[in-house]
């Protein structure tokens, strides 16, 4: 069974819910490129929640979700959010849903998401991504923390020591919840904090370059089970102005699946 989170109070969430799929942005969803447009990372964990509850509602008991796609279309406006989902590909075994982000009245996102049968394959069971270090071995704070706006002053990132531009490693925290007045599932919970994965790995200076992510899309071979987010993330930069963050992530006990996000990279000079 999946767990959930407890909510707690309005001023300590990322989100109000104003009923029927509708949602009011507190300042800790703000985004870091701009004053006015809200963060992904939040965004997309309310999708996540708001197909949770389709999920529980709606599918066979026994699936579970295997991946997310958001598609950004434009700024994220930071007003008021209304998401409504459909069934694109029913089934009993598979399943793909959609979660339309409708804000200031424009479709600014859309979110897909695969759900899938489970089964017991313990038996089979295994990975080759390589171990994050223990978050108590962890004692630098991460150049995640060097971004600014509302999201970014919500959490805590700290990193080993190793880390290097384009290619490094970070564990994500927030005692912010997801919406006020709401238990969340773990996995929503989770999904909260990944977006963060482009701006651990810091390939160049943000105040010289912008490179944000048009999608984000998260692959799942394991649900997870705990808020705690390890990123192991690298960055590549193409000549033609196209980068690619592709992340590793971890709860607590392992890892769980990948991150790929795409990248438009420009020049601020």
């Amino acid at each position: 069974m999946l767990g959930y989170m407890s909510a707690i109070s309005s001023d300590r969430s990322y989100f109000i819910a104003l009923g029927n799929g509708s949602y009011e942005p507190t300042q800790h969803a703000a985004g870091a490129w701009r004053e006015d447009e809200l963060h992904l990372a939040p965004v997309a964990g309310l999708i996540v929640h708001q197909l949770e509850q389709w999920r529980i509602a709606h599918a066979e008991p026994d699936m579970v979700f295997s991946r997310f796609t958001f598609e950004v279309l434009g700024q994220i406006a930071r007003e008021q959010i209304d998401i409504s989902v459909d069934v694109v590909r029913p089934g009993r075994t598979i399943e793909l849903v959609e979660a339309v982000a409708t804000i200031a009245g424009r479709v600014t996102i859309r979110g897909r998401a695969w759900l899938l049968k489970s089964s017991d394959t313990l038996a089979v069971e295994g990975n080759e991504f390589a171990a994050m270090p223990p978050i108590d071995e962890c004692a630098e704070t991460s150049w995640l923390k060097g971004w600014n706006g509302g999201f970014i002053d919500s959490i805590n990132a700290v990193q080993p020591a190793n880390n290097r531009p384009g290619r490094a490693r970070a564990w994500v925290t927030s005692d912010v919840s997801l919406v006020a007045g709401e238990d969340t599932t773990v996995l929503a919970d989770f999904a909260k904090l990944l977006d963060t994965a482009n701006g651990i790995a810091v390939r160049e200076d943000p105040t010289e370059w912008f490179y944000p992510n048009v999608d984000l899309s998260l692959h799942f071979f394991r649900t997870p089970t705990s808020g705690q987010v390890g990123l192991d993330g690298r960055v590549a930069f193409g000549a033609n102005g196209i980068g690619l963050t592709s992340t590793v992530m971890h709860d607590a006990d392992g890892p769980v699946g990948m991150i790929q996000q795409s990248l438009t990279v420009r020049s601020k000079g």
